[in-house]
């Protein structure tokens, strides 16, 4: 690589970042729309979030229901598997309205 070529690739990384430090703003009306963007979802993703658990509830229900009374008696592990995961779902509805301040 030549001096001239040198030279050339470094006025051409200046002129880049100089452009890119006039085009630069604020910024804080972009934050400020997001930001409320994303507090209009909160509610009905906690409201899904607890029906999502309502469900898997449900189906954790039959299946240990099921699993019993076929006769096996060894249903601790799947019993707090999916009350673990239901406990999990309502933790997360909760922890997220908690953090956006909903």
């Amino acid at each position: 690589m030549t001096v001239k070529n040198k030279k050339l690739y470094a006025f051409v990384a200046i002129s880049m970042a100089a452009a890119q430090t006039v085009k630069a703003q604020g910024g804080t009306t972009g934050i400020n729309a997001a930001t409320s963007s994303l507090t209009s979802y909160v509610d009905p993703v906690s409201s899904l979030t607890l029906a999502i658990g309502a469900v898997v509830g449900i189906i954790g229900g039959v299946r240990v229901y099921i699993k019993w009374n076929s006769g096996d008696q060894d249903i601790n592990k799947e019993l707090m598997g999916w009350g673990g995961s239901c406990l999990f779902l309502v933790l997360v509805s909760v922890v997220i309205k908690a953090f956006f301040g909903v």
